[in-house]
């Protein structure tokens, strides 16, 4: 498995490092959604843990980034690409 994923394949207690924000841009909403995940916080460098997910299909998840907490759907957090912490990833691939 690869340290780096789409926020939106994120476990509860992953925790690790926004890498990219947005991508390509399919069309103004993509753009739209990029503007407002980077005026909450979302911007590379960002430190970033998954604390907690909704009971249905685990939508929404509550992230903490850096210092707030924010919630997002999974769909949104799909514009975000995450590196893993190390010591978490090497710890995964153990299992």
């Amino acid at each position: 498995m690869s340290n780096v994923i789409q926020l939106n394949q994120a476990r509860l207690g992953d925790r690790g490092v926004i890498t990219q924000v947005g991508g390509c841009h399919h069309g103004e909403h993509d753009a739209e959604l990029e503007r407002r995940l980077l005026e909450l916080g979302f911007i590379e460098g960002a430190r970033i843990e998954l604390l907690h997910q909704g009971v249905v299909g685990g939508d929404p998840i509550a992230l903490k980034v850096d210092d707030m907490r924010v919630a997002l759907r999974r769909r949104e957090a799909a514009s975000l690409t995450v590196a893993l912490d190390a010591a978490q990833h090497y710890a995964e691939a153990a299992e």
